[in-house]
């Protein structure tokens, strides 16, 4: 049975991440505007992040963003994961047609989920075992993904 969750303020929302995180067992897929307010800038978001890379060689960590910079300049420890676990860590960037989507997800496998209704806003849903939900974020993030680029400003080659 599925099971929905409501995230009122911006530590549930970052604690519900590093849970869904640790849910990962193949694919983790996240979208956010810019990833600022959520905290991927901490080490304990890159512990929980480098445990799922390492836990397997198949293990893929997709990442698309419409702003690359707060990568670029505020997660040194995320672009060290990125220099590390290259064959399972991709980060794309938007194009302008891509830009007016404004509600941050993250999906582990193909049944859990944090979604965010909008960028600026606290309020959000983890949902866990839900497939149905699931499988609609991960389509959108398909779509956001045709809709990007790799962002060079956080590849190895660009550091």
């Amino acid at each position: 049975m599925p099971e929905h969750h409501a995230l009122l303020g911006r530590q549930e929302y970052i604690a519900a991440l590093d849970q869904l995180i640790s849910q990962g067992h193949k694919t983790l897929r996240i979208f956010d505007y810019n990833l600022e307010g959520g905290g991927y800038e901490s080490l304990s978001r890159a512990e929980n992040l480098k445990r799922f890379l390492a836990a397997s060689p198949s293990n893929r960590l997709f990442l698309v963003v419409h702003d690359a910079a707060f990568l670029s300049r505020s997660c040194p420890r995320l672009l060290e994961l990125l220099k590390h676990y290259g064959h399972g860590f991709a980060v794309h960037e938007t194009t302008d047609e891509a830009k007016g989507i404004y509600d941050p997800f993250a999906v582990a496998d193909e049944s859990h989920y944090v979604h965010r209704f909008h960028y600026r806003q606290d309020r959000a849903e983890l949902a866990l075992e839900d497939d149905v939900g699931a499988h609609g974020l991960i389509k959108r993030f398909e779509e956001l993904w045709q809709a990007s680029s790799p962002a060079a400003p956080v590849t190895t080659l660009g550091i």
